[in-house]
């Protein structure tokens, strides 16, 4: 069982990735002496997600930080565990009560360089190979863009179009990195909706998936969750 004497940190990916995406935040956090633990989810259906972050949950003890990257960000404020304490929002979706993620995702004009995204013959939306150096993670390297491609995992269109319950952040103080340079979700929409949850903003220069380009710049935010 996971335990420490003080916060911990759980880093939860988003649509395209898994938990490794988080390996240079975790390197940066431990330096700092904090603990964290990176969930994976299903990617199956919105309640599989949240289902699957709670059993992380349950396995730490103490109170919780919850960071979420992009889909990511509606499944940490669906969860109901009293050990949350605060949100980060990493270039993430913020639905409100009601909204589905599709909802917020298409509120503002795509990016030109945007993947025009569709389920296969099994029902799964994967992101095209190409998407991933023109959109998802432009500011990456080569060999970066090779462990993201390779660590793809498909999201079920179920998981973006059911609407979320009230939302945690309304109930708890949240962070906001906002990607300036991001491709997949306009930083409007990330400006309209870390205003509208009245959180903690911090602008930053960077592509959709900064805990690979820029871990720096999402452990400091993180950090600074964690010290609140």
């Amino acid at each position: 069982m996971l335990s420490s004497s003080y916060v911990s940190v759980v880093l939860v990916h988003g649509a395209w990735a898994d938990e490794s995406g988080w390996s240079r935040v975790i390197r940066e956090l431990e330096a700092s002496g904090i603990s964290s633990v990176a969930t994976s989810l299903p990617l199956t259906s919105f309640p599989d997600d949240v289902a699957a972050l709670d059993r992380t949950i349950e396995q730490i003890q103490g109170p919780v930080v919850l960071v979420g990257h992009a889909y990511a960000g509606a499944v940490i404020a669906a969860s109901r565990s009293t050990k949350v304490k605060s949100l980060v929002y990493v270039a993430a979706l913020a639905p409100d009560e009601g909204e589905t993620v599709m909802d917020v995702f298409g509120r503002a004009k795509p990016h030109p360089k945007a993947p025009k995204l569709a389920p296969d013959d099994h029902g799964l939306i994967y992101l095209p190979e190409a998407a991933f150096a023109e959109a998802f993670a432009q500011n990456a390297k080569l060999e970066e863009l090779a462990v993201l491609r390779v660590a793809q995992r498909p999201i079920s269109p179920v998981c973006i179009s059911v609407p979320v319950p009230r939302p945690l952040w309304k109930d708890r103080p949240s962070w906001f990195l906002l990607a300036e340079q991001d491709r997949m979700i306009a930083p409007e929409t990330q400006h309209f909706m870390a205003t509208r949850m009245k959180a903690q903003m911090q602008s930053h220069q960077v592509d959709h998936t900064p805990l690979v380009t820029a871990p720096e710049a999402v452990a400091d935010i993180i950090l600074d969750a964690v010290r609140a």
